[in-house]
């Protein structure tokens, strides 16, 4: 999406950059794994496919992806690059025509060693929360293999709530409300997060 394609956020475990062509390699590399394929119910890709792809989604009004770094790392020495930094990826898909305050929101975290560090949790917070004040959303809604038990504890833990099963996609429909309460609770929760503009091979000079 051309709206984030200037905004960085910065959080306390990840910063969420926009997914440019710098990060592809690694992507590529992650989703060669057939555990992350299952999980996120994706087919493998050649190189030049994801390169593709990740144009096409730059340009997609609707859809609005982030890469998740591992803010430790990320900010520990000026010269560390942004792919060796990466986590995981956060999207968020306005696929409803009927209905464009609803999201579907999505989240991945490739890299092992940055799993059960709460970096997912964080980064479904700042996405909501981009989603809430930036694109006018008041519902998201997340889809889940049934053998994802990770995403399920993580979404369920946000107040999702399991509103359908899908036997033929072998996958879970959560959704959540985005009622003035909930607004409320979204943006405590995220008061911490820093919005900066971005540049790719710039950001940390801010």
């Amino acid at each position: 999406m051309l709206l984030n394609q200037n905004t960085l956020l910065l959080g306390k475990k990840v910063v969420l950059v926009p997914y440019t062509s710098e990060h592809v390699p690694r992507y590529h590399e992650w989703m060669k794994s057939e555990e992350l394929q299952r999980l996120t119910a994706s087919e493998p890709l050649t190189l030049e496919q994801e390169y593709t792809m990740q144009r096409s989604w730059r340009e997609d009004a609707d859809k609005c992806t982030f890469i998740l770094l591992d803010a430790e790392k990320w900010q520990a020495q000026p010269g560390t690059t942004e792919e060796s930094c990466m986590a995981g990826d956060v999207n968020l898909f306005l696929t409803d025509p009927g209905d464009p305050t609803v999201g579907e929101i999505e989240v991945m975290i490739a890299e092992p060693s940055c799993r059960g560090r709460g970096f997912g949790t964080e980064a479904v917070l700042m996405m909501m929360s981009y989603g809430v004040t930036k694109l006018g959303l008041t519902k998201f809604e997340a889809k889940i293999g049934q053998g994802n038990e990770p995403s399920f504890r993580l979404f369920q833990k946000l107040h999702f709530e399991q509103v359908a099963v899908s036997s033929v996609f072998q996958e879970a429909t959560l959704r959540l409300a985005v009622s003035e309460p909930v607004r409320q609770w979204l943006l405590e929760q995220t008061s911490h997060v820093a919005e900066k503009l971005y540049r790719a091979g710039l950001a940390k000079s801010y």
